[in-house]
């Protein structure tokens, strides 16, 4: 004899409670009688829905006709029809699931013991937690057996752990497949928030012309800056570094594998100030110099940048550090200068350079994908740019050790600056003047153009401009060439106001 819903209901009732009620072993935490309350409360009041629905999946569900109902009224608020009791129940009878669910009993059951959906947030959290130390559970018990095993390295082991606690962190845990529909719904939003974001759906880099092409740098794209040594490497993305943190307030890890963080600080110093490099190593200012400095430095010392100097960083200890930085501060985009001086820290050798170089491109753009982020990474070339004849300009095949780099990046661009090789007039029909000019050549676009790009160059400042950018020391030396005096303080001490202006700073 078939069971009635009314018996099926109870069955589902009492095999909760014995589950609660056992007294020996180890029962997984969970709270089936909240899970009871915030359904009942989902059907019952839309408002209900719409403060929980993006907290809650359908994992988090510890009884599997609660992971069922969720799931039918997820996929009613996705088509933006109503949610009550007649509509959940037609979708479960569609799905074939109505019966496994308990039927209409068990759908009124759940609404009878609500009232309203006040605190179903404070309950779907309940819930979430005790989702949380179940995943904790199976990741501790999976870690246990692993580690026992020898044949499986330690420090690949160690990563491993640490990618599923921040997916736990993240609310990632086995990432499925998603369906068109989600994705559609998804790319929808995305085009709505880059409307009003002035076409750009990426982090900015500063650059005006730049963000054209790229419209930002995205999210999860693996980006490589590669120039011959002397041509602005650090130099550009430490500027665009300051554009992002110090414009924009977005956070940014740099992690320099060549410079020390003091090093660093010291040339974004210089670029703010518009004080020398020289002159901020030697400390010799002048007293204006030093209110310059004091007032021009308050900008980036609140900018949210975070530098990393830590040499010879392996892609592990790599991953590790942006994995914290992304959970405790939100970074935005991660930098790294540069490729080449990274290990694979492992003591599983990959084999030859060339493969340890590819480990690492690869396991850069995992890291993109994980965080959704952008990384960009600085990378050396070959010396066949300095032995060609003729034009001197970077190829993709001067990706210096390893043809995986081209590969695994979804963008490729090189620095290229002519006044470096004495070349004086760029290759066009006006036949441009060089000085204080760079190119950055974008010869790999993924999902894009290819463009060069022109740029202004300060050298004495290690710092990169929009090329049409009419301040600091060009409109300096534009006023000098008029006769025009600059003005200067009565008293350098007297105010701040003096140097508000990058028109009014006496450098």
């Amino acid at each position: 004899m078939a069971m009635t819903e009314p018996g099926r209901a109870q069955q589902l009732r009492q095999k909760s409670a014995e589950v609660i009620s056992l007294e020996r072993g180890k029962i997984p935490p969970q709270a089936v009688e909240l899970e009871r309350v915030v359904l009942g409360a989902m059907l019952i009041d839309k408002k209900g829905v719409d403060e929980v629905i993006d907290m809650l999946n359908e994992e988090v569900f510890y009884v599997d006709a609660h992971q069922k109902i969720f799931s039918a009224i997820h996929e009613l608020f996705q088509e933006t029809k109503p949610i009550d009791l007649l509509t959940v129940s037609n979708l479960l009878k569609q799905r074939k699931q109505h019966e496994a669910v308990g039927g209409d009993f068990y759908l009124i059951e759940l609404t009878r013991g609500v009232g309203s959906s006040a605190h179903i947030e404070y309950h779907a959290r309940i819930i979430l937690q005790k989702y949380v130390q179940r995943s904790l559970i199976k990741i501790s018990t999976q870690l246990i057996e692993e580690a026992y095993e020898d044949s499986q390295d330690v420090f690949d082991l160690l990563d491993q752990a640490e990618a599923r606690l921040y997916d736990i962190t993240q609310g990632n845990l086995k990432r499925s497949a998603e369906s068109a529909q989600d994705l559609v719904i998804q790319a929808k939003k995305k085009i709505e928030e880059i409307s009003n974001k002035d076409g750009l759906s990426g982090v900015p880099s500063g650059f005006d012309k730049l963000d054209e092409v790229t419209s930002g740098w995205q999210p999860s794209d693996l980006i490589i800056i590669a120039a011959r040594p002397g041509m602005g490497k650090t130099a550009l993305t430490l500027s665009m570094a300051r554009n992002i943190a110090v414009n924009k307030g977005l956070p940014v890890a740099f992690f320099s594998l060549e410079m020390s963080s003091v090093q660093l600080i010291t040339r974004l110093i210089s670029s703010e100030t518009g004080l020398s490099s020289e002159k901020l190593r030697t400390g010799r200012l002048e007293k204006h110099e030093w209110e310059q400095l004091n007032v021009k430095v308050k900008t980036l010392e609140k900018a949210p940048l975070f530098i990393d100097d830590t040499p010879s960083l392996s892609i592990f200890d790599l991953r590790a550090k942006a994995r914290r930085l992304a959970s405790q501060h939100g970074i935005k985009l991660v930098i790294i200068d540069y490729l080449q001086l990274m290990t694979i820290g492992s003591s599983q050798k990959a084999g030859n350079r060339e493969q340890e170089i590819s480990t690492i491109s690869r396991n850069l753009k995992a890291l993109a994908k994980e965080l959704e982020v952008p990384v960009i990474a600085l990378s050396q070339l070959s010396r066949a740019v300095e032995t060609r004849g003729g034009s001197k300009r970077p190829l993709l095949s001067d990706l210096r050790e390893s043809g995986a780099i081209e590969q695994d990046a979804d963008i490729v661009s090189f620095i290229y600056r002519p006044e470096y090789y004495k070349i004086e007039e760029w290759d066009d029909e006006q036949q441009t003047p060089t000085e204080g000019q760079a190119e950055l050549i974008i010869a790999k676009h993924r999902n894009g153009g290819l463009d060069n790009i022109r740029l202004k160059f300060i050298g004495s400042l290690g710092k990169f401009e929009n090329l049409d950018d009419s301040f600091g020391r060009f409109e300096f030396e534009s006023k000098m060439n008029d006769e025009t005096p600059l003005p200067r303080p009565t008293n350098p001490f007297s105010t701040a106001t003096d140097f508000e202006s990058d028109d009014d700073m006496p450098f």
